[in-house]
């Protein structure tokens, strides 16, 4: 605890409040240290403004699929990113598309992170015949080339279902995850901590969430936020090509209209150029964020920058 945090603590208790406990102090000093990093405060604004655009996006913008006359219009007051070649209003479009476009990095992530956390980790702690199993089907999946898997068998779903659309996209990019897991399980499973809560008799399910998956957590927490970059690259790819259903408003969907109406030969920048700059944005945010949790939660990379002579001598 730093004097700091013991003089404020002191303050309380001196002040009649009740005395906080050690661990929220330490939770709360690690939380001011985290948004001390200007990577973590700009991705957590980048991706914080894409959430709110999502959420109350579409009750303010006006119907994306209304037609009008009003046919490739540059940006204007009437038009914030100018019309589309059958006069719909491209601002509306990529702020419906948000919704969607977050919905599926998100679940596909999150579903992605949790196979690979169930069988990285068992396998890695349990070890035997189940866990060459698991390996091999890792290793399996994991030498298939994905794109053209997502692409068949996306052939093979129901079209114009999101919920398909996640499925596919989690259960082919969960392979690598748990190799690294797998990995480090076997390292963490023969530390001294683990060896005693066996020997005391801990359960297996519980030396994994208690023992082993807090400090695998910097990792966990790494591969949801890449998961969640490869689904919305991967949606916006594979919707770029064609091959999902078109009728469902995505930034990918967007650049496939822009593309077979061909708006990059007519000029028309405003309709190709904000969908990809919103895919970049959000991937550049949710990169920032990655980098700063790393350094937050794993010592070892933390940067310490001296102290300035200033603070050094008020300190003293």
């Amino acid at each position: 605890m730093t004097a700091q945090n013991i003089s404020a603590a002191a303050a309380g208790t001196a002040a009649g409040l009740p005395a906080p406990d050690e661990g929220t102090v330490r939770f709360t000093a690690r939380v001011r240290e985290a948004f001390r990093s200007r990577r973590l405060v700009a991705g957590t604004c980048i991706v914080g403004f894409f959430v709110l655009l999502a959420i109350i996006g579409p009750f303010l913008a006006p119907n994306p699929s209304q037609l009008s006359s009003a046919t490739y219009r540059p940006p204007s007051a009437a038009h914030w990113l100018g019309t589309t070649q059958t006069g719909q209003d491209v601002f509306s479009q990529l702020v419906v598309s948000t919704r969607a476009s977050l919905e599926i990095g998100v679940a596909a992530g999150l579903l992605a992170t949790v196979i690979s956390v169930v069988i990285g980790i068992t396998g890695g702690y349990l070890g035997g015949l189940l866990d060459e199993a698991l390996s091999l089907l890792s290793n399996v999946v994991l030498v298939i080339p994905t794109f053209p898997l997502i692409i068949v068998t996306f052939a093979y779903v129901r079209q114009g279902s999101l919920t398909a659309l996640i499925l596919v996209i989690a259960l082919t990019s969960w392979a690598a995850s748990a190799r690294v897991l797998r990995a480090q399980t076997l390292s963490v499973r023969n530390r001294e901590y683990v060896l005693a809560a066996r020997a005391s008799g801990e359960r297996a399910w519980r030396i994994v969430l208690v023992e082993i998956l807090p400090n695998e957590l910097p990792i966990i927490v790494s591969q949801f936020i890449f998961a969640v970059i490869f689904a919305i690259l991967t949606q916006a790819t594979i919707a770029f090509l064609g091959v999902v259903d078109v009728s469902q408003l995505t930034w990918g969907n967007m650049l496939y209209f822009a593309w077979n109406d061909e708006a990059l030969q007519s000029g028309a920048w405003w309709w190709f150029i904000p969908p990809g700059a919103c895919i970049a944005l959000l991937g550049m945010g949710l990169a920032l964020i990655n980098f700063s949790m790393d350094e937050l939660l794993n010592p070892r990379l933390r940067v310490y920058r001296p102290v300035r002579a200033g603070r050094k001598g008020a300190a003293s």
